[in-house]
């Protein structure tokens, strides 16, 4: 079984940073892609930015060349480092493993 434990959600002004982490139990997590995903309220879940097992990364338009996705395969680990945060990026922070599993979420919340 397969549990993904997210952590370094907060509270954060505008402009500011901070770095989600996701890890993940069970074998094989090097062979997977992983996936950031967040959802605000009253909207769909949408991806953020996603990773594969070669490294190769895409991002939403909305994100690019603010956040930046990273793994470390020897922690079983990804990471989300979130830089020159909007308000408009408060939401549910969630990380995917492949197609199937997901994290239990990590509230962003981006305000003055």
């Amino acid at each position: 079984q397969v549990q993904l434990v997210e952590s370094g959600g907060g509270l954060v002004q505008p402009g500011g940073s901070l770095r989600l982490s996701c890890a993940a139990s069970g074998r094989f997590f090097s062979l997977y892609t992983m996936g950031w995903y967040r959802q605000a309220p009253g909207k769909q879940r949408e991806l953020v930015a996603r990773i594969s097992s070669g490294g190769d990364t895409n991002y939403a338009d909305s994100v690019k060349g603010r956040f930046t996705i990273s793994r470390d395969n020897a922690k079983n680990t990804v990471y989300l480092q979130m830089n020159s945060l909007k308000p408009e990026d408060t939401a549910v922070y969630y990380c995917k493993l492949g197609a199937t599993y997901w994290g239990q979420g990590t509230q962003v919340t981006v305000s003055s």
